[in-house]
């Protein structure tokens, strides 16, 4: 995409980053608002935005993944800010992925990549269920259901962004964990939110892959 086309979407990505807050506010309590929020998601909004249509701008999907960020955008300050995955949020991303992705396959006439986004939803959602399900695991089932929404784009974008999308979260994850132990910043029973992590690595997958 030239530099001219990707104007738009990094303003678009502005904007998008100002409406952030106030609407993650509505499920976060004023004292766990993070004052940084306001001023850190318009930045943050059009590098995601920059990055997914620099690399996957000739894509028919490339609004839905758009969309899909935006909406991740108010999950991840939501979860930062009080450990929550409001189920509200998760089915809106969910319906404009499933309902986006498959207007993207008539239009484009490859049924085939809605059946690999389902399919990637699927198996993203039981892998999740099956990490949730063991002894001592601290996933929560918003972070299931986050993760097998969040299987349908990347089911879509190929096995190979599937796979990578399902590791690279919970590496960056691990990582955080191990860096917050080192500097004692955290305890081992401290909880942290694993959305953030879930959509960063899903944005990463989208872009190396």
């Amino acid at each position: 995409m030239s530099a001219a086309a990707l104007l738009p979407v990094a303003l678009l990505g502005g904007l998008v980053g100002l409406v952030v807050p106030p609407v993650a506010w509505r499920f976060v309590d004023p004292p766990a608002r993070p004052a940084g929020a306001v001023r850190l998601c318009p930045p943050l909004a059009v590098v995601v935005f920059v990055g997914l249509a620099t690399v996957r701008g000739d894509d028919p999907a490339l609004p839905v993944l758009l969309a899909v960020a935006a909406v991740g955008l108010v999950l991840a300050v939501v979860d930062l800010a009080c450990l929550r995955l409001p189920d509200p949020l998760v089915a809106a991303a969910g319906v404009l992925a499933f309902g986006g992705l498959a207007g993207a396959a008539l239009l484009a006439g490859t049924p085939g990549r809605l059946v690999g986004a389902l399919a990637g939803a699927a198996f993203s959602g039981a892998a999740h269920v099956l990490l949730a399900l063991l002894p001592k695991s601290r996933l929560g089932f918003g972070d299931v259901k986050l993760a097998a929404v969040l299987g349908l784009p990347l089911g879509w974008l190929g096995r190979d962004a599937l796979l990578t999308g399902l590791l690279l979260p919970h590496l960056l994850h691990g990582g955080l964990v191990l860096g917050l132990l080192a500097a004692r910043r955290v305890h081992r029973d401290t909880l942290l939110p694993l959305g953030p992590a879930l959509l960063a690595g899903a944005w990463l997958a989208a872009l190396l892959t």
